[in-house]
């Protein structure tokens, strides 16, 4: 058996296997993404996949600084009907 990297979440600050976590990745030009694969270039960090999570980190604007660049709204409704299968 292949073992997991771990990996820690930008919001609760708890460590969870990779595949557990939801990536976001600023890209080499600029743009923030959802990276399902977890193989896209860039620099990328990682959630949890729940609400909770979620509404921390926008509040305390953490993924902003982490990959310094200003996050929109709309991107974060993108990653909540990620989390909530949609």
């Amino acid at each position: 058996m292949k073992k997991q990297p771990l990996r820690r979440c930008i919001s609760c600050n708890e460590q969870k296997e990779k595949n557990d976590l939801l990536r976001i990745v600023r890209t080499v030009e600029g743009n923030i993404e959802i990276d399902l694969t977890g193989k896209k270039n860039g620099r990328g960090a990682y959630i949890c996949k729940n609400e909770n999570c979620l509404n921390k980190l926008i509040k305390s604007k953490r993924l902003e600084r982490i990959l310094e660049i200003p996050v929109q709204n709309e991107f974060y409704e993108e990653i909540r009907s990620t989390i909530n299968g949609k």
